[in-house]
């Protein structure tokens, strides 16, 4: 079976500039290596902490920012350097759903309108065909036919995320880049618009890569998880194996840092201690050993490759590379 999406050595780093020449003096390593796959029908999910470069790999897989090396390789087709008038025919075939459902939508534009416009940019229609199309796929999403004549102030947040949606879907992608689609969400509108996701991911076969940093929200949605620490990816696994026994002790700990429904549980937690550091000079070695309470000499000096553990389950650590599957155990 061939991907849907194949990312290989991404990276992109962002110089930064100083003095009336703008001379680069420092780069910031947002992504730095990051690989996976998403298989047709399959929802890959990347996690990790605010600023570890999540959203960044979301935009170099949609080429809205250029990659600084690696390859992207979109239902067999390697597009990583592709000019922009051969990108073209390329980009019908992955959309994205915006975090901000009050940002994302342009609020001078009907919802037929914003539906519409990628189909106006890739389909030669008539004006009835356009319509029909826009409210096919209005009610796709759960949204009336007459939606398409109202402004986006006209919906509730969980509408116009329907609505942005339904916008990635009217051209009919194979991929679609979810980008925190619920996070600005109540918790009871998050579940159905997890939930609609779901729906057409079995009605469509879409392949979702589909960015959070809720543990909650990737259990109930992914099929596979890729947990990312300073620009690079810790560990990759199918859910059920990730939070059964993370082999990472910064997947354990995202894990551990987790709320639970009843607050009279209590359970042994795994606490990370000190800040995170720069994605301009990110430590050597492992760039998590400042704060792993596990790290020893070789962590700090050797940084650990991505190494399958066990078929399907990668991790980058070095108590790992003799295959140990062992649950991770604090230090005294």
């Amino acid at each position: 079976m061939t991907p849907v999406l194949d990312v290989s050595g991404l990276r992109k780093h962002f110089p930064i500039q100083r003095g009336v020449l703008r001379r680069t003096v420092a780069k910031v390593q947002a992504v730095d290596g990051v690989s996976f796959t998403i298989n047709p029908g399959e929802t890959l999910c990347l996690v990790g902490e605010s600023g570890c470069g999540k959203s960044t790999v979301g935009k170099l897989v949609l080429r809205f920012i250029e990659p600084t090396d690696g390859r992207i390789v979109l239902n067999g087709v390697d597009i990583t350097r592709l000019g922009q008038d051969a990108m073209r025919q390329y980009r019908r075939n992955a959309q994205m759903v915006f975090q901000d459902p009050y940002a994302s939508l342009n609020p001078r534009l009907t919802a037929g309108t914003i539906v519409a416009e990628p189909l106006e940019n890739f389909e030669k229609l008539s004006a009835s065909e356009r319509e029909q199309r826009v409210a096919r796929v209005l009610e796709r999403v759960g949204l009336r036919p007459e939606a398409m004549r109202r402004y986006p102030f006209e919906f509730s947040g969980g509408q116009r995320q329907r609505l942005g949606i339904a916008r990635a879907l009217s051209v009919n992608p194979g991929l679609i880049i979810a980008d925190e689609p619920v996070s600005a969400l109540d918790v009871s509108v998050q579940a159905q618009v997890l939930n609609l996701l779901m729906d057409l991911q079995d009605e469509l076969k879409l392949a979702y890569l589909f960015i959070s940093h809720d543990l909650g929200v990737v259990e109930h949605i992914g099929h596979s998880i890729a947990v990312m620490y300073l620009g690079k990816i810790a560990e990759i696994a199918s859910k059920e194996e990730l939070f059964a026994n993370p082999l990472h002790p910064y997947t354990q700990a995202l894990i551990d840092a987790a709320p639970l429904p009843d607050p009279r549980t209590r359970r042994e937690r795994m606490v990370i201690e000190g800040d995170v550091p720069s994605l301009i000079d990110p430590p050597a070695g492992c760039r998590f050993h400042t704060r792993c309470p596990f790290a020893f000499a070789r962590c700090k000096s050797e940084e650990p490759a991505l190494n399958e553990i066990a078929p399907g389950r990668f991790a980058a650590c070095h108590l790992r590379e003799d295959g140990n599957l062992g649950a991770l155990k604090t230090p005294a």
